[in-house]
């Protein structure tokens, strides 16, 4: 099962393929700085900031709504009921 950490690098990955953008060219339009990027890529980075995520869909030109609208996002467990039945 995806964790929020993956499904966040594979959401960037996939707005970069439809952008038709590389991570270099995002991090110049966002203003993050290429190494958080690829921290965040590479799954360094286990909790990137919500400030970080904001200026990266500001650098995509999307609402936060829609970088986490995705089903990949609906499909986290959550943490508090993994494992309990609903």
């Amino acid at each position: 099962m995806m964790d929020t950490q993956d499904a966040v690098a594979s959401r960037i990955r996939q707005l970069c393929r439809e952008q038709g953008i590389t991570p270099n060219k995002l991090s110049k339009i966002s203003g993050v700085p290429q190494a958080t990027i690829k921290s965040i890529l590479l799954g360094e980075s286990k909790n990137p900031g919500t400030v970080v995520i904001k200026r990266l869909c500001d650098g995509f030109g999307i609402t936060l709504d829609e970088f986490f609208g995705t089903e990949e996002f609906d499909a986290l467990a959550d943490p508090q009921t993994s494992g309990k039945q609903k």
